[in-house]
């Protein structure tokens, strides 16, 4: 399939319109001075050698040249067809707290951009391996399913926010029973979870759920956001603080509690949200200990460029248009 890479310089076609304008009032001047010189037979006679078909060609000709460094600009490519790889590697659900707790700035910048960054991080070790995402609240969202295009999870990341889920709340258990269902659940091994959330309300659901991930081979690793002395939440734009139903300020706290307890019952660890790279480093020191399988991929789509002889073209017409006159040959 063809495509061209830099489809902006397409507009530069446009000079062909005034390139033919130009053209025509060349020709239209030429013959309106043929007139004013004078006698009609006198002027033929002396211009009996010139071709206006000579001319017009040469005109064709560079008009020729210019559509196609255009083109050569754009670099018009062919889709090389990808090839399927194998790599040794385990299939990881991201489960990420956007609940408006995560707003809260104990962490700097917030919690929610903190755990942005470490995921972006973690991702970077995550080449061999499949990536999944699910963002919750008070309900949880399959953001993006498994998959070795690593590249994919940082975009869906970065537009993670709060807004995107209605219902307010920290239902860790149906996160974690959605990343459950869309790991391969036929396989007892293989499988983790990156739950990442400050775990502010216990969730009673998430007990028969951690359950049924130990059943399932899935280890758990969690990631705690924010301190345990808590702070304000203050939603962005806003300079007021988040208040309860008697008008006091609600105090959102890190919940390490029940995140290593989740941890512990599915053969994961707990961490502490501090720097984003030792964490990172840290969790996937604990992926790689895991037995690996073989993952299918798709190497990333190459192309064929076709500049090089769309510029070879150009070369060719531009050296036909220097050795064609504008008048006939004379016959011997």
């Amino acid at each position: 399939m063809l495509s061209f890479e830099h489809t902006g310089y397409l507009l530069g076609l446009v000079i062909i319109i005034p390139l033919a304008l130009l053209f025509a009032w060349v020709v239209r001047w030429k013959i309106k001075s043929r007139k004013l010189l004078g006698d009609k037979p006198l002027i033929d006679a002396l211009t009996r050698n010139y071709s206006r078909r000579l001319f017009f060609l040469k005109f064709l000709l560079l008009l020729i040249s210019v559509i196609l460094c255009i083109l050569t600009l754009a670099n018009l490519r062919k889709a090389i067809p990808a090839e399927k790889e194998q790599k040794a590697g385990i299939d990881v659900m991201i489960a990420l707290d956007v609940s408006k707790s995560m707003w809260s700035e104990d962490i700097k910048p917030s919690r929610l951009e903190k755990a942005k960054q470490f995921i972006n991080t973690l991702t970077e070790g995550l080449d061999d391996n499949r990536v999944g995402l699910v963002v919750f609240a008070g309900q949880a969202f399959l953001q993006m399913p498994l998959t070795p295009d690593i590249a994919s999870a940082n975009m869906f990341v970065s537009n993670a926010s709060p807004n995107a889920v209605p219902v307010q709340g920290t239902a860790i258990g149906d996160a974690l029973a959605l990343c459950n269902t869309s790991l391969d659940t036929k396989e007892k091994k293989y499988k983790a979870v990156i739950l990442i959330t400050d775990g502010e309300d216990h969730d009673p659901k998430s007990e028969d759920v951690i359950k049924q991930l130990n059943d399932d081979g899935v280890i758990v690793n969690t990631i705690g956001v924010g301190t345990t002395e808590g702070a304000p939440i203050t939603e962005p734009g806003s300079k007021d603080y988040k208040v309860d139903e008697n008008g006091k300020t609600v105090i959102s706290k890190l919940n390490e509690d029940e995140l290593k307890d989740i941890a512990k019952k599915t053969g994961g660890e707990y961490f502490w949200l501090d720097n984003s790279e030792k964490v990172a480093n840290a969790v996937l020191k604990e992926l790689n200990s895991m037995d690996k399988k073989l993952i299918s991929s798709t190497s990333a789509k190459k192309y064929s460029s076709l500049f090089p002889y769309f510029l070879g073209f150009v070369i060719l017409l531009l050296i036909a248009d220097i050795f064609i006159p504008e008048v006939k040959r004379r016959k011997r």
